[in-house]
């Protein structure tokens, strides 16, 4: 049977519509779309998309229980490479991993592995599946460092295998930048988010809030005092890079991640929050990445006219191409090829501008792209009375710097070897405090195999 070259399209809130509120922009597919999607895998011998997915999932295996209907056998697929199904058909970027890969995709669309993903993550949670099975219990305790994607995902790796596992979250809320960085909108925090974790936690999964690992307890003290064998470390990478131009300490200035954790953690987009959020008339957002098109969306949900101003041209954008396409038919103005040059302030330290310069494409930089050069003369001024920083993160130095022995390199990564080992015995780590800002998946790709790793350290050690 000849295979459909065009995908099945997937049902969205209307552009205007959704502009101007915070529920899922995409609905997904139902049953029968799933179904009909799944017909047009073809179920390769040597599944390129399995390679081209961080966490390893059966990829043409569940399509193909999902093409005969066997929702919950798919379910358990991929429950066997996941701990996250739902959020990783949401916001992974395919195109460049699985779907990137996918042979259907050389004649036509790639298969939507993504959306199938999820059909059956959502499937499985509207219809109660449980997929934890049975675990025998080691009694060896196991440390993780953050609940975001990496601690998460090794957490659940962990306590699949018998471990007694113990994550600690600085937040009062688990998730990390799942729930402090991706907006309602792309992420919904209740029905997926909380959903995940919660299942995570049926593993046996403790996790305990309000711990600063660094102040309120060290990794030393972890080992050392409370008994942990080993320690993955998964803290992510929250500190905000500026630009350092004239201006940016002006009133009105803040980083997308400050910006996005009052609206997404703290709810400053309800009304019944209390949370105080400035949200100006007209507001620039710097960069061009997934967090840049976060935050201009959030801020145009919550009234403002908002540019996304990026020194490179759209064929460099980072961001997802889903994304940027959404973000143009809500209305997002994208000011491309220009830099920023200096914040105006006006008498009462308020933001009341952005001087900005044209900027053409060079010879190539060490990441690939062509660099960026300015055109000369071309300065302008955007009239703003808010400008968003999004530039990128580091790691907080906090654990690194209270723990003595753990080599960081010149950006304050913790430095870990291909199997998550770091400087000290027993210690683990992965993700964005290793790599510094990169994405969800391939976040969790580390967490799992640092916790394969920690599994044969651990076996050889205590079992």
């Amino acid at each position: 049977m000849a295979i459909n070259p065009v995908k099945v399209p997937v049902r969205e809130q209307e552009a205007k519509v959704r502009a101007t509120n915070f529920e899922e922009v995409c609905y997904g597919y139902n049953a029968e779309e799933a179904m009909e999607e799944a017909k047009r895998c073809l179920n390769c011998k040597n599944p390129k998309c399995v390679q081209g997915c961080p966490v390893s999932i059966s990829i043409p295996e569940f399509i193909q229980e999902v093409k005969a209907g066997e929702f919950e056998k798919a379910a358990k697929v991929i429950a066997k490479s996941s701990s996250l199904p739902a959020v990783c058909g949401r916001v992974c970027p395919q195109e460049t991993q699985c779907e990137g890969v996918c042979v259907v995709g050389i004649k036509g669309d790639p298969v939507s592995i993504g959306k199938l993903e999820r059909f059956v993550a959502d499937w499985s949670r509207e219809n109660n599946i449980d997929l934890t099975g049975d675990i025998e219990k080691n009694g060896i305790k196991v440390g993780i460092v953050g609940s975001g994607p990496a601690g998460l995902a090794c957490a659940g790796d962990l306590a699949k295998l018998g471990y007694d596992v113990t994550v600690f979250e600085a937040f009062h809320e688990s998730g990390g930048v799942l729930t402090y960085g991706i907006p309602e909108f792309r992420l919904p925090k209740e029905k997926v988010v909380n959903y995940e974790i919660d299942s995570i936690r049926k593993l046996g999964v403790k996790i305990e809030n309000n711990v600063i690992v660094g102040r309120t307890i060290t990794i030393d003290e972890m080992i050392e005092e409370e008994g942990f064998k080993a320690v993955f470390i998964g803290s992510g990478a929250g500190l905000p890079s500026f630009m350092g131009i004239p201006g940016e300490n002006a009133n009105g200035v803040l980083s997308a991640n400050e910006f996005l954790t009052r609206v997404n953690l703290m709810k400053a987009y309800i009304d019944d929050y209390d949370t105080p959020i400035r949200v100006g008339k007209h507001v620039a957002v710097v960069g061009g990445g997934n967090v840049a098109m976060d935050a201009a969306r959030t801020a145009l949900r919550l009234g403002a006219d908002t540019h996304i101003v990026y020194r490179r041209s759209e064929e460099e954008l980072p961001a997802r191409v889903e994304e940027v396409h959404h973000a143009k038919e809500e209305g997002i103005i994208f000011d491309l090829l220009t830099n920023p040059k200096e914040i105006h302030v006006d008498e009462n330290g308020n933001v009341c501008g952005l001087t900005c310069v044209k900027m053409e494409l060079g010879e190539p930089d060490d990441s690939g792209r062509r660099r960026p050069v300015e055109v000369p003369g071309s300065e302008f001024r955007i009239d703003v009375d808010m400008v968003i920083m999004s530039l990128g993160t580091k790691p907080n130095p906090l654990i690194a710097s209270t723990t003595p022995g753990l080599d960081v390199d010149k950006r304050r990564c913790i430095v870990a070897d291909e199997d998550g080992l770091t400087s000290l015995e027993g210690i683990y780590a992965g993700g964005d405090t290793v790599t510094g800002a990169a994405t969800v998946i391939s976040a969790m790709g580390a967490g799992r195999v640092a916790a394969a790793a920690m599994h044969k350290y651990l076996k050889e050690k205590y079992l």
